[in-house]
């Protein structure tokens, strides 16, 4: 269908070409985006009240390539052009009306005046890691509706006001890793009244001054690499005020002890703002000496990244924070240098210490690393501790006894067995009498039992997470926490679940391990996960009364159908993409309408993982998109139906074909053509042997059975007796007697029939058919007529087709219809009736005779 597009101010309406009298009046505004493609023009329409949408399908989306700028077509329905990692080396044309451009790893040096001209809906734009070196001043100017900007990882070496003047919209921006050494005069950002995201700087920048941030009031986070910072004028960060999060690289100026380290960490420092330092080298008391500044801010979070540490520095860290209320403290990616002889700072404190976590840990000296005993000083206060990846095999129980207040214990990703986790926990004695949550995955745990045997004491666990262990099997009973709510046990080995699982459950995850089925009563249960297992069918409702939410991806599920799910009495939300689903007609009607519009359980995730596995035809098809005929919905009625149609039709077939005598023609056409092989076997013998045609007979008679008193009383008599010459009639008679083949006599004995009358044919110079009602019925006899009649048709004969005597009065109308041969010949060859008056009998025999000289002179 073609379609008028039609622009009135800022609306664009929509109406097939062709529509007669079309006014502005009326027409339903649609919010269009047209896609300009080096063929062909595809219209993205968004409905206000309609679900236009249903009715257009999304090509790809291209700009017209001329001009020499490449086009990029991958833009989707939420108007979002994914143009990375696709070699472009100048910005490519895109609609105007994209929402989200993102150009990142391309190999693009250079933004001019026009690449982006038009572009007013823009919201996001992400040029990172290309080439970038040259960007126009009005590059941005008509980006008016622009929010996140990312241009780090380029060759920018300078920053230009003129770039962000018309961006008042812009939220977040990214100028990370290029080679500006300083943000450039006059102040690049003043203009970005709105800004609540920025990061710049890398390891070319070397001085920041008062003035550089002129313009921006307040942060929700800011990031700042200065590895390689040589100057800070002492307030150039003050001004940025409410700031969130704070996150520093400050490398080469915790190295070379400046001074305006303190400066600038002060400068950011609040008790409410997060403060994250990143690589750092803090080897020797006088590296921890640029926090003393810092700390009389009083912050509450500071949190170190890709650090090194020794024992010396730690100890000056624990001693510089001595009273400040820390709340949180974290190592990620850490190093460490020393043996964990940190007891010198003992007297220091730190019971303001709520969250301690250590990530991603080395120990350059594992083997003379020191227990922690030393350190209940530091220990016996935090209620959230993670000590995760870091290589940790075995805690004593007496380090255990340290942790007095610990409610979160996330050991997670290290190397506890069985044995460890056992002497960590005490052996069950049940030491960590607060613990609520503890996390103990990614382990080599081997058995369920021992995890509940040691757990059991722990009167207020609520959240328990094994996953990612080694359990092949669960014991049939175990005892657990009557507290214990939340369980995972997820990425295991599982092939069965047993009574072993507590029955206070709300929310179990048993999600990649091996189960075919799930067979167990949990009254409790609120939420189940058990995707990536080996599962052919929904659970059974009744096993999970309360169930709300259901998960159950990346099974074998071939389908589930309404009785599956009314099972369940509460269940609201209900994930099952990414199964073998078998697109049988029940279910994809389930699915499309019982499930998508008309039942209370909401498919959480999306319908783009809900693909067909069978049949064949529909492999890889959407389920939302899958129409069925209704022969594939009804098959077996389809086929029921059919079946009795082509019975009725055969019944009503056979019917006319036996009104019409077909069943007789086919009869005698497959006698025919046996009997005419037959015949050509025959001549083909006498071919091979030089021998000319025999005629034996002058003439073959046919007649019924009946009729055969008048043939051999009569007939026979009269033209194969002798004759002499009747010297008054005009028409003298032969005197010759005539040689007749009657069936009865010269038909050989032993042979087939029809063998029988072809042979008789092929010998006869003439055929002669003795006609009445007795004849009319007689299958054989008309067998005869009718080979006569072929045979003659063929050119095998000469003369008339056949001479035909009624013994009694017959019209061809008396004559069946079926008999179609008889018929004809009785229409176009003359016959001779036997007459009732005897004075007429000589007369019948003279044209008899007649008839059969014609046929010898020919």
């Amino acid at each position: 269908m073609k379609i008028i597009v039609v622009s009135f101010n800022t609306t664009l309406y929509l109406f097939p070409l062709g529509t007669p009298s079309v006014t502005l009046e009326g027409l339903l505004p649609l919010r269009v985006s047209f896609l300009l493609s080096a063929t062909s023009v595809t219209l993205v329409v968004s409905a206000l009240s309609l679900p236009i949408r249903q009715h257009f399908c999304l090509k790809k989306l291209r700009s017209d390539p001329g001009g020499g700028r490449p086009s990029c077509d991958h833009c989707d329905w939420q108007l979002f052009c994914n143009c990375s990692s696709s070699g472009y080396s100048r910005v490519p044309k895109v609609t105007d009306l994209a929402l989200r451009l993102d150009l990142a790893f391309n190999n693009i040096s250079e933004v001019t005046d026009d690449d982006l001209m038009g572009h007013k809906e823009l919201r996001a734009l992400s040029l990172q890691s290309n080439r970038l070196a040259v960007i126009h001043p009005a590059a941005f100017s008509s980006l008016l509706s622009l929010e996140e900007l990312n241009l780090s990882n380029n060759q920018l070496t300078a920053l230009h006001h003129s770039w962000f003047q018309k961006l008042e919209a812009l939220q977040r921006l990214n100028l990370l890793n290029n080679p500006y050494s300083c943000l450039g005069s006059p102040p690049p950002f003043q203009e970005l009244l709105r800004l609540r995201r920025l990061e710049f700087g890398g390891s070319a920048l070397e001085e920041l001054r008062n003035g550089d941030l002129s313009g921006v009031t307040q942060l929700e986070e800011l990031t700042v690499h200065a590895n390689n910072l040589r100057r800070y004028e002492s307030g150039t960060l003050a001004d940025i005020w409410p700031l969130g999060r704070v996150t520093l690289s400050l490398h080469g100026p915790f190295l070379t002890n400046k001074t305006f380290v303190s400066d600038m960490l002060v400068d950011v420092v609040y008790p409410e703002t997060p403060i994250i330092l990143h690589d750092l080298h803090l080897i020797g008391n006088h590296s921890i000496q640029h926090l003393r500044a810092a700390a009389g801010r009083r912050p509450r979070s500071v949190h170190f990244r890709n650090i090194s540490v020794s024992d010396e520095a730690m100890v000056d860290f624990l001693e510089v924070s001595d009273g400040i209320p820390l709340t949180s403290i974290s190592f990620h990616d850490v190093t460490l240098t020393g043996e964990g002889r940190w007891e010198q700072a003992s007297k220091t404190d730190h019971r303001s210490v709520d969250e301690f976590t250590v990530r991603n840990v080395v120990i350059l000296d594992v083997f003379k690393f020191v227990s922690f005993l030393n350190l209940q000083f530091l220990m016996q206060y935090p209620r959230k501790v993670s000590v995760i990846n870091a290589n940790l095999f075995v805690m004593p129980c007496r380090t255990s006894h340290l942790l007095k207040n610990i409610q979160y214990f996330d050991v997670s990703d290290n190397l506890l067995t069985d044995m460890t986790l056992s002497e960590m926990l005490c052996n069950g004695a049940g030491v960590l009498k607060d613990l609520r949550v503890l996390n103990i995955s990614g382990n080599a745990l081997k058995s369920v039992n021992t995890v509940s045997h040691l757990v059991v004491k722990l009167s207020k666990l609520t959240h328990l997470d094994i996953s990612r262990n080694g359990y092949s099997e669960m014991p049939q009973s175990c005892s657990w926490p009557s507290t214990l709510h939340f369980l995972n046990i997820s990425g295991a080995k599982l092939l069965t679940v047993t009574t072993c699982l507590p029955s206070s459950l709300q929310v179990l995850d048993l999600s990649h391990n091996n189960l075919k089925e799930f067979l167990l009563v949990l009254p409790s249960l609120r939420e189940l996960n058990l995707s990536g297992n080996k599962l052919l069918r929904l659970p059974a409702g009744w096993l999970f009364p309360n169930l709300e939410t259901l998960s159950i991806q990346s099974n074998t599920l071939s389908m589930f159908v309404p009785s599956d799910l009314n099972s369940y009495r509460r269940l609201q939300k209900l994930q099952a993409g990414r199964n073998k689903f078998v697109c049988s007609c029940t279910f994809v009607h389930f699915f499309q309408f019982g499930m998508r519009r008309g039942s209370n359980i909401v498919l959480t995730d999306p319908g783009k993982n809900y693909i067909c596995d069978s049949p064949l035809h529909l492999q890889g098809m959407l389920v939302a998109e899958v129409q069925l005929s209704v022969i594939d919905c009804h098959h077996v009625m389809f086929v029921s139906v059919s079946c009795g149609v082509l019975l009725l039709s055969a019944i009503l077939l056979c019917v006319l074909l036996w009104r019409t005598h077909a069943f007789w023609y086919l009869k005698m056409t497959w006698a025919w053509l046996k009997a005419k092989r037959s015949s050509r076997r025959r001549r083909r013998h006498r071919a091979a042997d030089d021998s000319e045609p025999l005629i034996s007979f002058d003439a073959f008679v046919s007649y019924s059975e009946r009729d055969a008193s008048w043939v051999e009383n009569f007939l026979v008599p009269e033209l194969e007796g002798p004759r002499d010459i009747n010297q008054d009639s005009q028409s003298p008679r032969r005197s010759r007697p005539l040689n007749l083949c009657l069936h009865k006599r010269d038909f050989l004995p032993g042979h087939w029939i029809v063998d029988n009358i072809m042979s008789a044919m092929e010998r006869s110079r003439q055929t002669i058919f003795v006609l009445s009602e007795n004849f009319v019925h007689s299958d054989w006899c008309r067998y005869e007529l009718d080979f006569s009649h072929f045979w003659i048709f063929e050119g095998n004969a000469g003369g008339e087709l056949a001479i035909l005597i009624l013994l009694e009065p017959l019209s061809k109308d008396d004559i069946p219809k079926r008999f179609c041969k008889l018929r004809k010949l009785m229409s176009s060859t003359t016959y001779l009736e036997w007459p009732q008056e005897e004075d007429k009998v000589e007369e019948f025999w003279q044209r008899l005779h007649n008839a059969l000289q014609s046929g010898e002179d020919d």
